[in-house]
């Protein structure tokens, strides 16, 4: 666990990215993004976490593509891992998924819907990896110190916590910045969830919409008030991806975006 214990201290201490498909597609599209991404943050001297879902576990409608599978998926994990020499995180929507999916990721997600699962959270927190909690669009960030208090009590202080937007009636989301300083006051990295922010759940009848011409404004309101890392979802062709599409950034748009990003970043650190 040192290799895990030294890239949490360096989420700690810098900016990081956190990026990659909404949905495990094809192993081609995941290592065509990981690859590009990778590639991105090193010219940036930015630490690099792919993420991708093997299972989309929460899609609105039951005829929506779910993903690869948790066996296909974490060998596909591990190939990126492996390959591009990055970390990884998925995300795992049931407690007997932690285990297999702690051996290939360096990061477990907890989905923001689940956020209060507790054994869900023990299980994570069992697998020594670091466990990222992402805020229900229901609480407030005083609450998230309730869901790492269960990380914690498994024998893990791993923790991410990741603010991801409010609940602003039906089918919106907004970001109360005032968040990201509350869940700092917690001592853990805080990271913002840009593109699903900007996400309207269940909008597009069936599947979620969104917006992404919001995803830089939200990212540099963020840089301002102070956090540690950014999470995106990227991909070559959002308009044909097959979750999470609307609120996606294109691949070849994401180098400018970061810098755009980043410089407040520095500005405000």
């Amino acid at each position: 666990m040192n290799g895990i214990n030294k890239l949490y201290n360096t989420l700690r201490g810098g900016a990081f990215i956190i990026a990659g498909p909404c949905v495990m597609e094809n192993e081609e599209t995941v290592m065509r993004i990981a690859e590009t991404c990778q590639k991105i943050c090193v010219e940036r001297k930015l630490t690099y976490v792919f993420k991708a879902s093997f299972d989309k576990a929460n899609r609105t409608s039951v005829n929506s593509f779910r993903g690869m599978g948790i066996e296909q998926g974490l060998k596909l994990l591990q190939k990126v891992k492996d390959n591009f020499s990055v970390a990884v995180t998925t995300d795992i929507h049931e407690s007997w998924q932690a285990a297999p999916a702690g051996e290939a990721a360096d990061i477990l997600q907890i989905p923001a819907f689940l956020c209060r699962q507790t054994d869900l959270l023990t299980a994570a927190s069992k697998t020594g990896k670091i466990v990222n909690i992402k805020k229900a669009q229901f609480l407030s960030a005083a609450e998230m110190a309730y869901p790492a208090e269960k990380v914690k009590n498994a024998g893990n202080d791993k923790i991410i916590l990741t603010e991801r937007g409010s609940m602003f009636g039906y089918n919106n989301l907004v970001v109360d910045f005032r968040n990201l300083v509350d869940m700092r006051e917690l001592g853990f990295p805080v990271v913002m969830d840009v593109t699903h922010s900007t996400q309207r759940p269940g909008g597009l009848g069936g599947k979620s919409g969104g917006d992404r011409k919001y995803a830089e404004a939200v990212a540099k309101a963020a840089a301002a008030v102070g956090v540690n890392g950014y999470f995106f979802e990227v991909h070559p062709d959002p308009d044909n991806a097959l979750s999470d599409g609307p609120n996606m950034i294109p691949l070849h748009d994401f180098p400018v975006l970061l810098d755009n990003v980043i410089r407040h970043h520095c500005l405000s650190a």
